[in-house]
């Protein structure tokens, strides 16, 4: 039998459409037979095709004949001197389980379609002497900046993973708000379903009694804001749903300034991109303990929230408590 162990990178995803791609040769026929004779397992029990992954579910299937043709190889991004100089600048914390990058917005996490500069593809220049390649233990948005884990080896992914999995995470965003949402403090409970459009996915609002609906709870709080125009908001998600922040923000009637796909929220004087980072960190550290990050600002944010008088501190230095 093969055995996948589910990360955030694959959290949210369509079953069916998770193994065609990790399981070289398996057929959407095969895929159908093995689904309705029960040989492929979600969690030790019978599942379907439309099934949503989670962090840390485990999948297993049967092993299946290798294509004809060899599989495609991974992706590695060619790193100039440029370029592997830009990726140490990111580096913010490292030890013997990790490594902590500080994300630019507009960096991709990952390969597809059209992507060909991603974190992923650059693993490989962060290897240095371990023996084996950095992993990807969860992800933050292609246009999302802030703090992105790297697990130094697979023991270590797997119980990084599962911290994720089992909420031993405390996640904090800041955002750029267009409007101030009323409280000034609350908490948004609000399910959300996954519409895809063609290439392209978004998260939309529904009700508790939709099927394809999952749980969503984010914290919210006004750390500033400009009369009721513009405010900084701290964001804290308790799930983990794509585009989470940024439907919920919607949802408020307050969109996130940048963001064209959820609320197209612009202003002059602010740089067109999505005001949206990921600034805390604090996650049971795999070697014991907790660790606590904060990432800098991005540039077009900081420039943003001096044009409006907010106060724009500096990120802490990294915590871990033994």
């Amino acid at each position: 039998m093969k055995e996948f162990l589910i990360d955030d990178t694959a959290a949210d995803q369509r079953l069916d459409r998770y193994l065609r791609r990790e399981v070289p040769g398996l057929t959407q026929g095969v895929l159908q037979k093995l689904l309705r004779t029960g040989k492929i397992r979600l969690n030790a029990s019978k599942t379907e095709a439309n099934a949503r992954l989670q962090t840390g579910d485990i999948l297993t299937l049967p092993e299946i004949a290798p294509p004809a043709e060899p599989p495609k190889q991974r992706q590695i991004v060619k790193m100039d001197p440029e370029r592997l100089k830009a990726l140490k600048a990111m580096i913010i914390y490292e030890d013997d389980a990790l490594i902590a990058l500080n994300k630019p917005a507009g960096l991709a996490v990952q390969g597809g379609s059209g992507i060909n500069v991603h974190i992923d593809g650059m693993l490989d220049a962060l290897q240095a002497d371990n023996p084996e390649r950095p992993k990807l233990v969860h992800r933050i948005d292609r246009d999302t900046s802030g703090l992105l884990l790297i697990a130094k080896s697979g023991k270590m992914a797997t119980k990084l993973t599962a911290a994720f999995k089992g909420r031993d995470v405390e996640k904090t965003y800041w955002a750029l708000l267009a409007g101030v949402p009323e409280p000034f403090e609350g908490r948004i409970d609000l399910p959300l379903k996954r519409v895809e459009f063609g290439q392209t996915s978004r998260a939309e609002p529904t009700n508790r009694r939709d099927k394809d609906g999952q749980k969503a709870i984010t914290d919210y709080r006004v750390l500033d804001r400009a009369a009721m125009r513009f405010c900084l908001a701290e964001l804290k998600p308790h799930t983990g749903r794509m585009h989470q922040l940024r439907a919920h923000c919607l949802a408020m009637g307050t969109p996130i300034m940048g963001d064209e796909a959820y609320g197209g929220a612009f202003a002059e004087h602010f740089a067109p991109q999505l005001h949206l980072h990921a600034r805390r960190l604090t996650i049971t550290h795999p070697l014991g303990g907790t660790l606590t990050l904060e990432a800098e600002l991005p540039d077009h944010m900081r420039a943003s929230l001096k044009y409006l008088g907010f106060a724009t501190p500096p990120a802490a230095k990294p915590m871990r408590r033994v």
